[in-house]
């Protein structure tokens, strides 16, 4: 896809290779389409895409299919609700059309993403966590799944989170999907919980073949809960989807987190390497995290300009 947004050559990006060579040329913007053709995440096409079409000459559209709801990456839901208000922080907006979900195995998912470049990228100061304001979610079915393992799922979820949050109303709708607006069969479960501070953290799961719906929304309900505990302003999935814009930005980025995973270490490498931005990751020292495992990832990010504008 990376190629093909900016005319550049790729080689040995096939299965089985162990080493690709690239060399890009001018990012270019307009309308692309890159489909998986299977049901391969559109949500890691757009994670990838989206660095690179802020810098371009033009707006751009990009048409994504595949899987919008599936394992090991990010569902669409937590993309829309989570990532974007917070990755607009840097300064830019994206709008995202979801027009078909897609389930493994099938796919056959599409969203169309459209944003404008921009001339730079301002660094992000989320060290302030604030207290839980808000939870709710969405438990969806599709296909021919019937409707009441959504409600199974919701409630599980809800009835997991009161033991330890009791103060808080939890909203989760059960959703059906629109025939016309899924392809295949699928079920899930996003919940948010939203800060006074604006921070977002989420804990979602997906059904799979003989899994029962309490699970599903109980696996969610604990991730969640396990995200609320670290004292952090992300949760351990938005970490590493961060760390490419900290370095491209223009001047000193800062978020605070729970323990620092491997995505994030991994992130933090390549940006270092290629982009030659400087992270300081270090024990956060404020009182109220001196028992827990919660730490700031400082970056000096590189002032990326984009020479179009």
């Amino acid at each position: 896809m990376i190629r093909d947004l900016c005319d550049g050559q790729l080689e040995g990006a096939e299965i089985g290779s162990t080493e690709i060579t690239f060399t890009p040329e001018k990012i270019k913007g307009g309308i692309h389409t890159a489909d998986t053709k299977t049901a391969g995440s559109v949500c890691l096409l757009m994670q990838v895409s989206m660095p690179c079409v802020l810098f371009a000459a033009s707006p751009s559209e990009l048409h994504l299919k595949g899987g919008t709801n599936a394992e090991m990456a990010p569902q669409i839901d937590y993309t829309v609700m989570v990532f974007k208000p917070i990755v607009e922080k840097f300064g830019f907006i994206f709008n995202c059309d979801i027009k078909t979900r897609g389930y493994y195995p099938k796919g056959g998912g599409e969203v169309i993403v459209r944003m404008s470049p921009v001339k730079q990228l301002n660094p992000i100061n989320l060290t302030d966590r604030g207290c839980v304001t808000k939870i709710y979610g969405r438990a969806f079915v599709a296909g021919v799944l019937p409707f009441k393992v959504a409600k199974d799922m919701a409630a599980a979820a809800v009835r997991c989170i009161r033991k330890e949050i009791r103060d808080l109303y939890v909203n989760i709708q059960p959703v059906q999907e629109p025939k016309d607006q899924a392809f295949g069969n699928g079920n899930g479960i996003i919940i948010i919980a939203e800060t006074s501070t604006g921070c977002l953290f989420a804990g979602s799961s997906l059904g799979k073949r003989g899994v029962n719906a309490d699970k599903v929304g109980i696996e969610a309900a604990e991730m969640l809960l396990a995200n609320l505990r670290h004292g952090g302003t992300v949760d351990e999935y938005l970490q590493d989807q961060l760390i490419v814009f900290m370095a491209l930005a223009n001047g000193v980025s800062r978020i605070k987190t729970g323990p620092v995973t491997l995505h994030t270490q991994t992130a933090i490498h390549f940006a270092e390497q290629i982009a030659k931005a400087k992270f300081i990751v270090k024990k956060s020292e404020e009182e109220e995290d001196a028992a827990k495992d919660t730490y700031i990832i400082e970056c000096q990010g590189i002032g990326m300009t984009n020479p179009n504008l």
